[in-house]
């Protein structure tokens, strides 16, 4: 017999990625390439263009974002404002994949 109730196909693509494991590094990959939408959206044109320009890496390494920037002054910047670029990551990719953000 043949199963007459279809299912969504996001849905068998999400239960797939969990059981293969890779459900958390897709979403990891998903947050780190939304920076610069959420750097755009947090600050004007011009500091936000400096920012993405001063970002030169990202990663995470236990829920830790990691964002090595190459001005001390835009380091001082986001720093002050961690928590805020935290919950607004973490709700771009609609969970809680990071915890922090390490800037160096």
């Amino acid at each position: 017999m043949f199963k007459r109730h279809p299912e969504n196909i996001s849905d068998l693509l999400n239960v797939v990625l969990r059981n293969q494991g890779l459900e958390t590094p897709l979403m990891q990959r998903r947050l780190v390439n939304s920076w610069n939408e959420v750097i755009s959206e947090k600050f004007d044109n011009e500091i936000a263009q400096l920012i993405i320009e001063s970002t030169e890496s990202k990663e995470i390494r236990n829920q830790t974002l990691w964002v090595k920037i190459l001005s001390p002054a835009i380091r001082q910047e986001l720093q002050m404002r961690t928590s805020d670029l935290v919950a607004t990551l973490n709700n771009k990719v609609g969970s809680q994949i990071i915890t922090s953000i390490r800037f160096f």
